[in-house]
């Protein structure tokens, strides 16, 4: 039984990398000038009410059944890749979302379900839907919907893959940013390792997002001895400002390079997540990244880019900046069909009018008045593949493709992530020593440029000594992903000489202790932490994992049922009691817990492939191979879940299935020892004698004092007339420190020589 410790503690539930780490002082959105914004309408009742129709006015909300208009009769999805099926439930004015597979027995099973607390998206092109935890973290919920073909039910980005995370992916605070008015959020939980937690929500982008707090714009203007420039100065109009600045109003939320893993974006690490204010340098609070030029992804077209497709246009480039977003845009109306289009052309014609006049007199160009067909066609996003949208990259010649065609969701794994350089877009360029600092981050973060980067961020650490922990974190984040725990221990202290409370750090310090087998420093550390802070389930499944490796079961299991107290949804802590308990021989207590990991994670690997094991030894095969199976169809490179499918398949006797998972492991690890010589004994069994000594000879080569492999190839070569070549390997298996190997090698020694 197999349990793991999780290496990725510690990392913020992030798309980008909006990392903000020891900020300066808190921001509580109602404590620096926001009020609710419904009191702009008192005096601009008019543009109010239009902005409620834009999407941005519609972007998050409560479910009500004015705004949920989706096809209830069409409310049950299945999702192949992971066999599950998912409903969505309207009851007594609530809405739900639920997951469920279907068990051997034809009946529901693994069923998990959550409210719909809230709705992110207007629906213009797409719903997702949030659940709000009792720790006021929000879970965004697997199925989304998509306006798309009239309207349908799909999975959402990331989620349509064999692993997705269910009901377990935490809504960071980056999107909140770009899709609702700014929340409310404590001071503690800024720190880089802690959850996302939302004191206080508000419905919709609302107009201070553009245009600043308004309190004491409000308060001047309820002033009757205020005079109307002191009023309009309290607010920010965009149109007011500098070109760059206007232009940073929406590319704030609409300059993203990448959703993909790159890291697109960092907050500066002095900056609170919703600090940055219209009418300031966006690049004062955020750091946008790309990637280097000339890779396969650089005409990318993303749900979140339209910003920064434009700046790629010769129009925009051109304009010397008096080209916006507002000069097609007014933020304050929705528009749509016919008039829609009339309006967007007679932007085209006001600059392109008289040129395109010659052009068409000549016939060197379509009479057609579809400027945006042609030159700002609708595109399929790469990363949203059920959404259709304007490509904001104004291009002279339409790609000739279909842009329209059904894609596959790009899969995220090693194979596809990018691997490369990770350059600064936005600003163009920045002083010492923020360069040498950020630039480094960027190659380190998402692992895009992880060994050049861990050289940069390390000499750039060592020049200029930063104060901010979060440098240190990064680094030291880095060296244990790349295997290199110890290294990394010195840098996670550092860290936490300059951030006492950090706990990523800790965590981080933690695993890379458990990783070097120095599980006392790490229950230490531990325990001394939870001693002032016992609300963290995270910390208490590390100080489980730790007395685990140092045989100390009792306290481990304490230390993983107070896990499972804090967060009841934490099944890495049920799979790891479960484990417990059936080393311990008590299956009774093993296999409830099992069952609640692999029903709060379907798609948890680890924990199917337990359970199987569990299930397999008390003669359950038939359910045992559901879970085999559902383990690979998470993990189809698990190579332990594979030999251990094998072992269960050998046992009940099909042999030829346990073969074929036993050949598939080889091509994937082909110096795994184990799978040789089961391999062996399953091609022994099918009386294929001299393939099977040829496999316990290479496991024996791999494993020089594999004691059952000696074992078998003895026992396999005197069953082959070789016994004066087996009598070596019996010798050596017989000072086994396993009892039952070294008896049962005895027992063919002893026959041996008699047969002589």
């Amino acid at each position: 039984m197999r349990r793991h410790i999780k290496l990725l503690v510690g990392i913020v539930y992030i798309t980008g990398a909006w990392l903000s780490a020891q900020p300066s002082r808190a921001t509580h959105a109602s404590s620096d000038g926001y009020v609710d914004s419904h009191l702009c309408a008192n005096c601009h009742q008019a543009v109010w009410e239009s902005y409620q129709r834009t999407g941005m006015g519609r972007s998050f909300y409560r479910p009500a059944s004015q705004n949920m208009s989706e096809d209830w009769a069409r409310n049950t999805y299945y999702h192949q890749a992971s066999d599950t099926y998912f409903a969505m439930i309207r009851r007594d004015r609530r809405y739900f979302q639920r997951q469920y597979q279907i068990g051997l027995d034809g009946h529901e099973t693994n069923t998990l379900e959550k409210e719909i607390d809230f709705v992110v998206g207007s629906g213009n092109h797409s719903k997702t839907y949030l659940h709000r935890a009792s720790a006021n973290t929000l879970v965004e919920l697997p199925l989304a919907w998509y306006a798309e073909k009239g309207g349908y039910f799909a999975m959402n980005p990331g989620y349509d893959r064999p692993d997705h995370q269910g009901f377990r992916r935490l809504i960071g605070y980056e999107c909140m940013f770009c899709h609702n008015a700014y929340p409310e959020i404590a001071f503690e939980n800024w720190q880089t390792g802690s959850d996302p937690v939302f004191s206080k929500i508000s419905e919709g982008i609302d107009c201070q997002r553009c245009h600043g707090p308004g309190e004491k714009h409000i308060r001047l203007a309820r002033t009757p001895s205020a005079r109307r420039e002191e009023v309009r100065g309290a607010i920010v109009n965009p149109a007011r400002l500098p070109f760059d600045r206007q232009m940073e109003v929406c590319m704030q939320c609409h300059l993203e390079t990448t959703s993909f893993p790159l890291p697109n974006s960092i907050v500066r690490y002095e900056r609170a997540p919703f600090s940055y204010r219209p009418g300031e340098p966006l690049a004062d609070f955020v750091l946008h990244f790309d990637q280097s030029p000339g890779k396969a992804q650089d005409d990318k077209f993303e749900i979140a880019g339209a910003a920064y497709r434009l700046r790629k246009s010769a129009c925009f480039e051109k304009s010397n900046g008096a080209m916006q977003c507002t000069t097609c845009h007014n933020p304050h109306e929705a528009q749509q069909g016919e008039s829609a289009a009339k309006h967007y052309i007679a932007v085209c014609r006001h600059c392109h009018g008289s040129p395109l006049d010659r052009l068409i007199a000549a016939g060197k160009h379509t009479s057609s008045p579809d400027c945006i067909g042609c030159h700002m066609p609708k595109r399929r996003t790469d990363d949203v593949v059920h959404v259709v949208m304007t490509d904001h990259y104004i291009q002279r010649l339409k790609p000739a493709r279909d842009l329209l065609a059904d894609l596959p969701e790009r899969p995220l794994n090693a194979a596809t992530a990018y691997r490369g350089e990770v350059v600064l877009y936005y600003p163009a360029k920045l002083p010492k020593p923020e360069d040498d600092l950020y630039v480094a981050l960027a190659q380190v973060i998402q692992k895009s440029n992880l060994e050049q980067g861990m050289s940069q961020l390390s000499n750039a650490i060592e020049k200029y000594r930063p104060e901010s922990a979060t440098y240190y974190l990064r680094l030291a984040d880095a060296l244990r992903d790349s295997g290199k725990p110890a290294q990394a221990i010195p840098i996670y202290n550092e860290a936490l000489k300059r951030q006492p409370g950090s706990l990523a750090a800790l965590q981080g310090l933690s695993v890379s202790l458990i990783s070097t087998r120095q599980q006392q420093a790490a229950a230490d550390l531990l325990k001394k932490h939870l001693d002032s802070d016992r609300r963290n389930a995270t910390t208490w499944d590390l100080l489980g994992s730790a007395y685990t490796q140092l045989g100390r079961t009792d306290d481990a299991v304490a230390a993983f049922e107070r896990a499972t107290e804090v967060n009841p949804e934490m099944p890495e802590a049920y799979n790891s009691l479960g484990g417990i308990w059936f080393e311990k021989g008590d299956a009774k207590r093993a296999e409830p817990a099992l069952r609640e990991a692999v029903r709060l994670d379907p798609n948890y690997a680890e924990a199917r492939n337990n359970l199987a094991n569990l299930l397999s030894t008390s003669d359950r095969f038939e359910e045992a191979q559901v879970h085999f199976k559902a383990a690979l169809r998470s993990k189809p490179d698990d190579s332990g879940a594979r030999y251990d499918y094998a072992a269960a398949l050998a046992r009940v006797h099909r042999l030829g299935d346990a073969r074929a998972q036993l050949e598939t492991l080889l091509q994937l690890r082909p110096n795994a020892s184990d799978a040789h010589e089961l391999l062996g004994t399953v091609l022994a069994a099918q009386g294929q004698l001299q393939p099977a000594i040829e496999h316990y000879r290479e496991a024996i080569r791999i494993q020089p004092e594999f004691s059952r492999a000696l074992l078998h190839l003895g026992q396999a070569l005197v069953d082959s007339g070789q016994r004066s070549e087996a009598l070596p390997y019996l010798r050596k298996a017989a000072v086994s420190s396993d009892a039952a190997i070294r008896e049962e090698a005895f027992k063919i020694l002893e026959r041996v020589e008699k047969g002589k």
